[in-house]
């Protein structure tokens, strides 16, 4: 299979979801349209993944590549074509699709509790009716017009939708193991202080209590996405 990745920002961690990949014997493409403006064909992969990125997904004006962007993952996902998009790339999934992008309306850090919905699904349906994964976001959207909403949180309404066969909008970042979390930590240590003062300090108390158990639904998250390719 051949797997079109879109990196949103320059330090970007593949996390679970590269070790899903890995195992299933992914070939990977990777895009960087932040830097250059470019993105895959329609056609020329067999799913499309896209991460998060600190731009809003309206951010037009500093990153022009994000209408094309936005028509690309929505195309995708109406066509039956496995489609994930994370933090941003779900953001901009559902400026795609017809959603309501809402900034800086609900922002939660670390490891957060999220409950998944009443709605049964192939991706979401071996894991805990509720579950710890890492969050790391300000925006919002609403519910695309047709897909089915599948997770909440109690800062962010709507943590995780499904469109079609295999398009998924997943705000929280299951991709986020431990080890991302600890490298985020280093690289972004004044950042990660200003939205979340006291964190870095409680950062071992933060991972004792919920890493673990996250990092197995993380992965759990991309095994099951990765066999609806």
């Amino acid at each position: 299979m051949r797997v079109a990745i879109i990196e949103n920002t320059r330090i970007t961690h593949h996390g679970q979801v590269g070790v899903a990949l890995h195992e299933a014997g992914a070939l990977i493409d990777l895009y960087r349209p932040w830097a250059d403006g470019r993105l895959p064909a329609q056609g020329s992969f067999d799913a499309l993944v896209s991460f998060g990125g600190e731009q809003s997904a309206l951010d037009d004006t500093l990153h022009p590549y994000l209408p094309r962007f936005a028509a690309l993952m929505a195309e995708t996902a109406a066509s039956g074509t496995a489609t994930l998009g994370i933090c941003l790339g779900a953001q901009v999934l559902a400026r795609g699709l017809g959603a309501e992008n809402r900034l800086n309306a609900a922002r939660e850090f670390g490891w957060c509790a999220v409950t998944r919905t009443p709605a049964t699904d192939p991706v979401l349906d071996g894991l805990p009716a509720r579950f710890p994964i890492f969050e790391w976001h300000s925006d919002t959207f609403t519910l695309p017009p047709g897909a089915v909403h599948l997770a909440s949180s109690p800062a962010a309404a709507l943590q995780c939708f499904r469109y079609g066969r295999a398009g998924y909008g997943m705000q929280f970042h299951f991709e986020a193991s431990r080890a991302v979390a600890r490298d985020w930590a280093r690289n972004f240590p004044d950042l990660i202080e200003h939205i979340a003062p006291g964190w870095q300090a409680a950062y071992p108390q933060h991972e004792a209590a919920r890493g673990l158990a996250a990092d197995a639904c993380g992965l759990a998250i991309a095994r099951a996405w990765t066999t609806l390719i």
